[in-house]
């Protein structure tokens, strides 16, 4: 699948960039300047060779080009992205990966929008987008490593039935990545404020969980 990905030269977009560019996605490596994202996969493919040859590097504006458009810019500046670029966004699947969060001291907590979520207010925004929800919980740092076999569970959330299909489908192409669907976008704050908790316990533990969810019979 072409998958765009807007402010995919931070730690976030580029280490999804890399895992889906290895699993055989087309990735349009987005950037608000292109030179930065095309030095961005050059250093990419150079440290993962093959792995990496399937990022495009261009500006924000022609990844959203893609049938699939993930936003992995920093919380504060999701609406102003999305706000910039929402005819460009129309009709297309809109991924929001975005926790905002605050951090005191040892602890993490949530900061929450108007519309109850970063994924709500979005949607809110491109109303002619079809806006889901995903990757709270997973470190930037695990898509990054691509030697490194992730493991997680990844709860989907979004309004409309068929855009979360696509992402539970896009998540579920990563290896060891199993795709769960949540429901609605009105469960999006339950996971952006869930990843305060889970950050959190990160910190304090000097651990690396992330979410794994066991079936009971």
């Amino acid at each position: 699948m072409r998958i765009g990905i807007l402010g995919a030269t931070g730690p976030a977009g580029a280490g999804l960039a890399a895992r889906l560019s290895s699993v055989g996605h087309e990735v349009m490596f987005g950037s608000r300047v292109a030179e930065k994202a095309r030095l961005a996969v050059e250093e990419l493919q150079q440290k993962w060779g093959e792995r990496a040859t399937a990022l495009v590097p261009c500006d924000n504006a022609a990844a959203c080009d893609a049938p699939v458009v993930i936003l992995a810019v920093n919380a504060d500046s999701a609406i102003p992205t999305v706000r910039e670029h929402a005819e460009r966004l129309s009709n297309k699947v809109v991924v929001s990966m975005a926790n905002n969060l605050v951090r005191n001291g040892t602890e993490f907590n949530a900061v929450l929008p108007p519309h109850g979520s970063v994924a709500a207010e979005i949607q809110a925004s491109l109303w002619r987008s079809r806006v889901v929800t995903a990757f709270h919980l997973v470190p930037a740092a695990e898509f990054a490593d691509l030697d490194h076999t992730m493991e997680s569970d990844v709860v989907v959330l979004g309004d409309d039935d068929g855009a979360r299909s696509v992402l539970m489908d896009i998540t579920a192409s990563i290896a060891n990545l199993r795709a769960l669907d949540g429901g609605s976008l009105r469960n999006a704050v339950g996971m952006e404020t869930f990843a305060a908790v889970l950050l959190t316990i990160n910190v304090r533990h000097k651990m690396k969980a992330s979410l794994r969810l066991q079936t009971i019979h």
